[in-house]
């Protein structure tokens, strides 16, 4: 599957505690310029990857939310394929601290001829998470969200900057390397005038994305939703099963859509679901879903079915 757009989601599954005939288990890759990170690698993700055409040492960042086997259990797969792979980089991986144990004996689980190169990063508590040397300027941060265990959310926030406004420099006279110079230096000298960054530029919005897996609503699932260009969350139950979601630790479709509106989320990606409800392949489960969710959101909105490619939204 060609990437459609330098910055996207590659859902790899979408089915919760069990998969289904048509749903893997949880997987999400998010390609973000020259970053891939791997989001909640269920059992199957290493052929679900095969099948979106993501190599495993395209990966530079692992990042899990809980260790719920549907969430963690691809691990194993995947870290066996990053070691024979010959993969060049070494692959932070992110997870709650209580669970490192866990985390060690997935990445350890058979015998194979270990090649991998990992940094295991376990949370204590909210907080921006380390960079590697090599990992993109992005900054990566994760929240503790309220679920039966230990459970972390994640945001991707790019850094604000400025973008040449072609009027602007036109009317300056800047062209070439002129252009170059300025933005190396943030001033140059032009016949006599002084020219700054700020004269010939526009400010321009860092990019955001979130990932917000098994959780109650809680403030920290709104915190890291807010204002991102794209939301992954789950959505485990309808609401005529609310009650279901409160005692597991999780959301429904309306409770998912509230935190999207409230937070003013550009694009809103729904999945996890559970299998109590039949998915004939037909359209209808990804209709009712949609229904439920646009009681209270009106924007840009994806029942995510596998394999799906959901591009980032253009800027604003």
């Amino acid at each position: 599957m060609p990437r459609t757009s330098a910055r996207e989601l590659v859902v790899l599954g979408t089915a919760s505690q069990v998969p289904t005939k048509r749903r893997n288990h949880n997987g999400y890759v998010l390609h973000w310029d020259d970053e891939t990170i791997l989001f909640d690698p269920g059992e199957g993700t290493q052929r679900q990857m095969t099948h979106a055409g993501v190599a495993a040492s395209d990966l530079t960042r692992i990042a899990i939310t809980h260790l719920h086997g549907d969430h963690s259990l691809g691990l194993a797969g995947v870290v066996q394929r990053i070691s024979l792979d010959g993969s060049p980089r070494v692959v932070p991986i992110s997870f709650p601290a209580s669970g490192e144990q866990w985390v060690r004996n997935l990445c350890d689980s058979t015998a194979f001829h270990h090649r991998e190169q990992l940094a295991l990063q376990g949370l204590v508590a909210d907080g921006t998470l380390d960079r590697l040397p090599g990992e993109s300027g992005t900054t990566l941060t994760a929240r503790r969200l309220d679920h039966t265990i230990e459970a972390y959310g994640y945001r991707l926030d790019e850094p604000d900057a400025r973008s040449f406004d072609t009027t602007k420099l036109t009317e300056a006279g800047l062209s070439g390397p002129a252009v170059g110079r300025l933005q190396r230096d943030g001033v140059i000298e032009l016949d006599g005038r002084v020219v700054r960054l700020a004269d010939v530029t526009v400010p321009r919005p860092g990019q955001s994305m979130a990932f917000v897996m098994d959780t109650r609503s809680c403030d920290a699932a709104g915190e890291l939703a807010d204002g991102v260009d794209l939301l992954v969350i789950e959505s485990t139950f309808l609401d005529t099963d609310r009650h279901l979601a409160a005692e597991y630790g999780h959301l429904t479709a309306l409770q998912a859509a509230e935190i999207a509106a409230a937070a003013g989320v550009r694009h809103l990606v729904l999945t996890h679901f559970s299998q109590r409800y039949p998915d004939s392949g037909d359209g209808e489960f990804e209709r009712v879903f949609e229904a439920e969710a646009r009681k209270a959101y009106d924007g840009q909105l994806t029942i995510a079915r596998d394999l799906d490619q959901v591009p980032v939204p253009p800027r604003r």
